[in-house]
């Protein structure tokens, strides 16, 4: 009997919940037509950006004579400040690399001998040894070296190095004499 009793009880929720109430409040209709907000005192001022982008970006010459006076000053800048500096970068034939000192000077000797004009020279990089040739500004300049080195060393290559300008000189201190 009690199980009967909760079946009605049950049944009797179930029909309390879905009963629709009346008594609900209806929505309000409310018309935003006429509705004004001023967000201009929160919102950042930027400047006119024309305005800032003159400012900026300095006028340019109207004529090319103007235009090469500008480039030649930007170049001769750029000349002076590369002059300064005790090294520059550019590209050099490597012949030889590896860790044998005896090879390293067979094939000096005999870059030396086969091709005087080169001028070949040794390197000492722990661990290796680099026979090298060449100082060239641009890659295409050690083109000529490289193919005619090619032939007799397969193993040369063009590779990136950085050379010390004929106007510096290393200067060392003269009790360093000896050390590492």
């Amino acid at each position: 009997m009690p199980m009967k009793n909760y079946w009605i009880l049950g049944i009797i929720l179930l029909f309390g919940a879905c009963q629709t109430s009346t008594g609900l409040p209806q929505a309000e209709v409310v018309d935003y037509s006429k509705y004004q907000e001023n967000l201009g005192e929160r919102l950042p001022d930027f400047p006119d950006y024309k305005q800032a982008l003159q400012e900026v970006t300095p006028s340019l010459p109207s004529s090319s004579q103007s235009v090469d006076s500008v480039l030649a000053q930007r170049m001769s800048k750029n000349y002076e400040k590369a002059k300064s500096e005790p090294y520059y970068s550019g590209f050099t034939v490597l012949v030889y690399s590896g860790v044998n000192r005896n090879e390293a000077f067979r094939t000096k000797e005999l870059l030396s001998s086969a091709y005087p004009d080169l001028n070949p020279e040794i390197q000492y990089q722990q661990p290796r040894y680099l026979v090298k040739v060449g100082s060239y500004g641009f890659k295409i300049e050690a083109q000529p070296a490289y193919y005619q080195l090619k032939t007799q060393f397969p193993a040369a290559r063009i590779i990136q190095d950085r050379f010390l300008r004929k106007e510096y000189t290393i200067s060392s201190p003269a009790n360093a004499q000896g050390q590492n």
